[in-house]
């Protein structure tokens, strides 16, 4: 190539680069408008200097470290060496000598994956001294001094939550990916990530609701949420749907499933293969299925008491539908500490209804409640109670709230990949679901945080439900209870320690292998994970029960469904959905399909 041609080439290159950059500007330009007209629109609600309430736990802190000189400079001491260790290598590297790592990511870190942040000696210094830093502030964090328990949880999370934001991988001057990026596309990449984060910025209302999948790949009741059956009754909050039969013949008692209101049931259906919707009426099993409505001002005056009234009408539905005395009841995270309750007022009351309960990773025990107890105290209940003004919490804060749990993965991966490589996030059902967030009532919403989070009234026996008074000992009857073995939202241990305080029921309890929803959502067709199970609930504690169980490899559906068979009754002729209640729409209803960015 001649000089001219190179010229022209490069001129060519460098007007497109230029023609990026204005658009980068332009963007950048819309995007803070986007900004100041929601805090303007907010200016109600000005921001709280510290609204999680920090500042106090890390005043105290700071006060242990003081009080602690002697581990602080070990560790610190500990910190220099390991850094002039790196030094020395890198330098070693830059003259051209071999030299073994310091310190390596962990296999599942997926921000240094990109070859330049280990093959360029820069990239590799910044990434291997991020580590370290990072390893000495949580190491900190968790081992100086004494603190309550509650305290160092508070300071690990949010060490852990300032560390991954201080991750040279969402810079975008010491990101390779993103440079090598931003040169071979001529900034193509800002550009479509740009207004990638302005549309987002459009759908959250001047609020960054960061997309994690396409959200237009997917539609409730098309691609997801697609077990046939009716929707046969409905109120101010719940939808009940009626699966359709899969077997000429079925189980007389009905199992009505209580999912949690914190996010929508469909992860029950998310598709074909996974499923659980359909498994149970392949086994023989009538199914109904409750469907929270996606809540707002209507829904200002509801309380935790009109949530379970709202239940027991829909109860006394699948009851009549199936013309039964008693049902079987299911639940999963926040569903089964309200199916809890219901069991205790039903034992109190002496009510008959239901024949057996299922409780999915269900927290009853909030001493040691999982990472969301670290958004609960005094103060920043007070702030959530703030937020919702017009009778509910905005979806996008919930959200928010469950991102920062694994920001790592969920807000800065995103960051990066959308906003600096300018991809489009891959097609996932599961993050779909993620994404498609739910408000949440006041009035409920706040209950739950303060009685249950807070107070833990549910163990010491004073939890007012109905103008009752009841504990976990007012719980009679069969009782299924999983925990799933690497549940950051209801710890295994916390979930165990609740089931062996319901002293007067029938207590199973399972361990299932994985986290809050693989180790749930587990078909046995997938042959995926474990599960582990003991007959007994003497042993104190978690890690006590384990040494007497029996691990059975697979999913835990196969040990609930004879279990759950056993108190179901005889078999009996299939049921057509909504025979005698009528059918208002079919499956998966109305409720299930708002979208808070929708509104």
């Amino acid at each position: 190539m001649s000089d001219k041609d190179t010229m022209e080439t490069w001129m060519e290159e460098s007007a497109e680069f230029t023609h990026n950059m204005a658009q980068v500007s332009e963007t950048s330009a819309e995007i803070w408008k986007q900004f100041l007209h929601a805090q303007a629109a907010n200016a109600d609600h000005p921001a709280r200097l510290d609204p999680l309430n920090t500042l106090p736990s890390f005043t105290n802190f700071a006060k242990v470290l003081a009080d602690n000189p002697q581990q602080l400079a070990a560790a610190t001491f500990g910190w220099w060496q390991s850094q002039a260790e790196l030094w020395q290598s890198a330098w070693s590297r830059w003259i051209g000598e071999p030299a073994d790592a310091v310190v390596e990511p962990s296999r599942g870190d997926k921000r240094f994956k990109h070859e330049q942040w280990s093959e360029n000696v820069l990239f590799d210094y910044l990434k291997q001294s991020y580590l370290l830093t990072a390893s000495y502030l949580q190491g900190t964090a968790h081992d100086v001094g004494d603190l309550p328990p509650h305290e160092r949880k508070k300071i690990e999370f949010y060490t852990r939550a300032f560390v991954e934001a201080m991750s040279p991988s969402n810079f975008f001057a010491l990101n390779p990916e993103v440079l090598e990026a931003t040169a071979s596309q001529k900034g193509e990449n800002l550009v479509r990530g740009l207004k990638m984060m302005l549309q987002d910025m459009e759908r959250g209302k001047g609020q960054l609701i960061i997309r994690q999948t396409d959200m237009d790949a997917f539609e409730v009741g098309r691609d997801m949420a697609v077990s046939p059956g009716s929707v046969i009754f409905q109120n101010n909050v719940l939808q009940l749907i009626q699966y359709a039969p899969a077997t000429e013949q079925v189980h007389a008692r009905p199992l009505m499933f209580i999912p949690p209101w914190i996010n929508k049931y469909y992860v029950l259906d998310l598709n074909e293969k996974k499923s659980m919707m359909k498994w149970l009426v392949a086994q023989g099993f009538t199914v109904f299925m409750v469907s929270w409505v996606n809540p707002d001002e209507a829904q200002a005056a509801e309380t935790w008491d009109s949530y379970m009234d709202a239940l027991s009408d829909a109860m006394n539905v699948a009851l009549k539908e199936t013309g039964q005395k008693k049902l079987n009841i299911a639940s999963y995270c926040i569903g089964g500490t309200m199916v809890g309750s219901i069991l205790a007022h039903a034992g109190k009351t002496k009510d008959t209804r239901i024949a057996s309960a299922t409780l999915f990773t269900a927290q009853l025990d909030f001493a040691d409640a999982g990472e969301l107890q670290v958004f609960v105290d005094d103060k920043t209940i007070d702030a959530v109670d703030a937020e919702m003004d017009k009778g509910f919490l905005p979806a996008e804060k919930m959200a928010s709230a469950f991102n920062m749990l694994r920001s790592a993965d969920l807000i800065w991966g995103y960051i990066v990949n959308n906003y600096m490589l300018g991809k489009e996030p891959f097609p996932f059902d599961l993050l779909y679901w993620n994404a498609d967030s739910t408000a949440m009532p006041a009035r409920v919403h706040h209950f739950y945080l303060e009685t249950f989070y807070r107070n833990n009234a549910f163990v010491r026996g004073t939890l007012p439900i109905k103008e009752e008074v009841v504990g976990l000992e007012d719980i009679t009857g069969p009782v299924y209870h999983v925990a799933a073995r690497e549940d950051h939202i209801a710890p295994a241990h916390s979930v165990y320690r609740g089931a062996r305080m319901m002293k007067n029921a029938d207590v199973r309890f399972v361990l299932a292998g994985s986290g809050h929803i693989a180790g749930v959502v587990n078909p046995p067709a997938a042959e995926k994970y474990q599960y582990w199970s003991n007959d007994s609930l003497d042993e104190e504690t978690l890690e006590e029960w384990m040494t007497q169980t029996q691990e059975h490899p697979g999913s835990w559906w196969q040990d609930w469904a004879p279990w759950l068979a056993s108190h179901s009754g005889r078999k009996v002729k299939a049921r057509t959905p909504g025979q005698k209640s009528g059918v208002i729409e079919p499956a998966p209803g109305s409720y299930v399909r708002l979208r808070f960015d929708q509104r």
